[in-house]
């Protein structure tokens, strides 16, 4: 395994300052941000693309500070029901996977997106109920119509430019957001599509993360390392599902926390052995989205934790069997 930082924690810096604090600290790759949500900080296709002398620039930067990219993300939903709003998604979908070619990186990591309930909708609409039938109608509309064949273009797309991997967050208000919808779309797509395993988002929903993993086996692609802190007092009161701010901490139902602050120890070396059980080696990305610490003091604990509890180096023989 790989210790990883997703690059929006150091937006403040630039490519170079990230590479050398995260170096310093112990890291060996980077999750970089290319579109979408995550931002442009760190690499922008705009300026980069077609531009040899900075992909070289890059390229040189990453080997000075012994950092490999682990994937290039570009969260969005370019099946958004409002076409320019999903334009733009796709758009950087796009840019996404001709960078990761210039770049050689062959996982890029987003979300599945969510269509609105019908074609004339211009928000979109996440099921979380089959009845009344309205939903389970909007359910095979998203599915079938929208969400299934976006994706198999998609994805042929990326083929082309050496993409072996798409990682989706499984993320709620998206389509994919549990390993049930994730092989949904897996069977009906192809193998290139996987998970982004992040166990913030299943926490809440009541997923035991080990088992998720044990579900998803080889179809996990990429890992986010994100804690989430269940409120027993608000869930036991009115349920997990939860709309308030994420700054109304005591209020709210759950939070993001850094790793260590919402499981301990014993339930991330669990993960951590459950990848490994299923052959996932991969990076262990970092992301940062606790309200309650600062950037910097969140990601040292986290960095620090994680190194308690990973696995870096070959699992070897059983010399002893």
């Amino acid at each position: 395994m790989k210790l990883s930082v997703f690059s929006p924690v150091l937006a403040s810096m630039s490519l170079e300052d990230a590479l050398k604090t995260l170096h310093d600290l112990g890291v060996q790759a980077m999750e970089i941000g290319s579109g979408g949500f995550p931002g442009t900080d760190h690499l922008n296709p705009d300026e980069l693309l077609g531009c040899g002398e900075k992909i070289e620039n890059v390229k040189s930067l990453l080997k000075k500070y012994e950092i490999e990219i682990s994937a290039l993300s570009c969260h969005g939903n370019a099946v958004h029901p409002n076409k320019e709003i999903a334009a733009k998604f796709h758009e950087d979908f796009e840019k996404t996977c001709k960078l990761a070619k210039e770049l050689g990186v062959t996982t890029i990591i987003t979300f599945s997106g969510c269509p609105g309930g019908s074609p004339d909708d211009k928000t979109p609409n996440w099921v979380t109920c089959p009845w009344p039938d309205d939903f389970s109608a909007i359910l095979d509309y998203q599915w079938n119509e929208v969400l299934i064949p976006y994706w198999k273009k998609a994805s042929e797309y990326a083929k082309q430019f050496g993409i072996k991997k798409i990682a989706f967050e499984m993320h709620p208000g998206f389509c994919v957001y549990n390993p049930e919808t994730m092989l949904r779309i897996r069977e009906a797509v192809g193998d290139i599509l996987g998970a982004n395993f992040d166990p913030s988002h299943l926490f809440w929903q009541g997923i035991d993360p080990v088992f998720a993993i044990r579900k998803l086996k080889d179809a996990i692609y990429h890992f986010h390392a994100k804690d989430t802190k269940i409120d027993d007092m608000n869930t036991k009161t009115n349920g997990v599902l939860d709309t308030k701010h994420y700054g109304d901490e005591i209020n709210r139902a759950w939070i993001f926390r850094t790793v260590g602050y919402g499981h301990d120890y014993q339930c991330w070396k669990d993960m951590m052995s459950a990848l490994r059980m299923v052959g996932y080696d991969g990076a262990i990305s970092i992301e940062h989205e606790d309200s309650l610490m600062t950037p910097m003091e969140g990601l040292k604990k986290a960095i620090v934790f994680l190194k308690e509890v990973m696995m870096f180096e070959d699992k070897g023989e059983m010399w002893w069997a």
